[in-house]
C-alpha cells in the first residue's frame, strides 16, 4: 500500500527526530497494507517513512518491542529511530508514524550465497530467547483459515477455493506433529521482507511473527525464494538447507515433516491473498494471485 507523503508532513516528521531537512520523497513498493516512502534528506541520509495503516498503537509497539528483542540478540533488522521525545513513533490522525534506516542493497538475492545467509538468519532467530512479545497464533494460518469458514455461508455454496482449503486443513492438521521443536518466527519470509542483496542485512516488517515449529520459517523462506516460474529450484532449496544447518541441524522428526509444513506454508499464503483479494477487499486486478499457490500444491518436490 502507497500514500501520497508530502514534503511538509516529511518535514513535520524528521524535525521530531533533529534530522535534516528532507529534500525528496519517493514512494516505495511493497507491503500491502501500510505505507513506506523514501525520505532523501539534504545530508545525504536516507529513511523510510513507514505509516501504519493496518495495526493499531497497541499492535505497533509490540512489533517494535519484537524487533528490539530480535536486534539485542544480534538478529539483522530495521528497527525504527527513536524521536527527540524518547518514543519511536508518532501517532497522527489515529495512525503510527515510524522513521526507519534504510537499508542499503535492496531486496535479497536467489543465489547461493544469498540464501545460504538467508537460513543461517532463520536458524539464529529461533535461537533467540522467547517472550511474551511474541504470539503463539499464527495471523496467516489455522485461525485465518476458521475466520475464512466461518465467513463463507453453508458448505454448500462454498467457491472451490474454499472446499480445497477445507480438505487440505483436515489433512495436514493431522499430519503436523504438535511436539516439533519451536523457536520465533518471521512467518512470511519473501523477497520484499528481507534486504540486502547478496547477503542479509536486515529482516523486516514482523507483523505476521509468531512461536511455532523452528521448520516453518525455513520452507517459508523456500516458498517466497525458492520458486522459479512455478517450478520449485533444487539448488535453492539445499543452498538454504546447508545454510540453516550450519547453525541447527534438523532432527529426523522435523526432516519427515517438511513436505507437510512446505504445503501448510503455500496453502497460508494462498489464503491469506483470497482472504485479502477475494473476501475483505475485493479487487480484480489482484483476486486470481491465490491461484498461483494452489498451482504450486499440485507440483510434487522431494526434500
Amino acid at each position: 500500500m502507497s500514500a501520497e507523503v508530502s514534503i511538509e508532513d516529511s518535514n513535520w516528521l524528521v524535525g521530531l527526530a533533529g534530522l535534516a531537512g528532507v529534500e525528496s520523497v519517493t514512494p516505495m513498493d511493497g507491503g500491502w497494507d501500510n505505507s513506506n516512502t523514501l525520505l532523501t534528506l539534504s545530508d545525504g541520509t536516507r529513511f523510510v517513512l513507514k505509516i501504519w495503516y493496518a495495526q493499531d498503537e497497541f499492535g505497533v509497539q509490540t512489533v517494535i518491542e519484537q524487533q528490539l528483542h530480535l536486534q539485542h540478540h544480534g538478529i539483522p533488522t530495521s528497527v525504527p529511530i527513536q524521536f527527540s521525545d524518547g518514543s519511536r513513533y508518532i501517532m497522527r490522525d489515529g495512525f503510527a508514524w515510524t522513521l526507519l534506516p534504510f537499508v542499503e542493497g535492496g531486496m535479497l538475492g536467489t543465489d547461493e550465497g544469498a540464501l545460504e545467509s538467508l537460513g543461517e538468519t532463520i536458524a539464529k532467530m529461533q535461537a533467540v530467547p522467547l517472550t511474551d512479545f511474541f504470539p503463539r497464533d499464527y495471523r496467516m494460518g489455522w485461525s485465518m483459515f476458521e475466520k475464512m469458514f466461518k465467513e463463507s455461508g453453508p458448505v454448500s455454496q462454498w467457491h472451490e477455493f474454499m472446499v480445497l482449503l477445507k480438505g487440505e486443513v483436515d489433512r495436514l492438521r493431522v499430519e503436523i506433529p504438535d511436539d516439533l521443536p519451536e523457536g520465533i518466527l518471521h512467518g512470511d519470509l519473501f523477497p520484499d521482507n528481507v534486504l540486502g542483496g547478496s547477503k542479509v542485512a536486515a529482516i523486516i516488517d514482523f507483523e505476521e511473527t509468531w512461536i511455532g515449529p523452528r521448520i516453518f520459517d525455513l520452507v517459508m523462506a523456500f516458498v517466497g525464494f525458492g520458486w522459479l516460474e512455478g517450478v520449485p529450484m533444487q539448488d535453492r532449496w539445499e543452498a538454504l538447507l546447508a545454510g540453516y544447518e550450519s547453525v541447527n541441524r534438523l532432527t529426523d522428526d522435523e526432516r519427515a515433516a517438511l513436505p507437510a509444513m512446505h504445503r501448510y506454508a503455500t496453502l497460508s499464503i494462498g489464503a491469506w491473498r483470497y482472504w485479502k483479494h477475494v473476501m475483505r477487499e475485493p479487487d480484480a486486478e489482484l483476486a486470481d494471485r491465490y491461484l498461483e499457490m494452489v498451482d504450486r500444491l499440485g507440483v510434487e518436490f522431494e526434500f
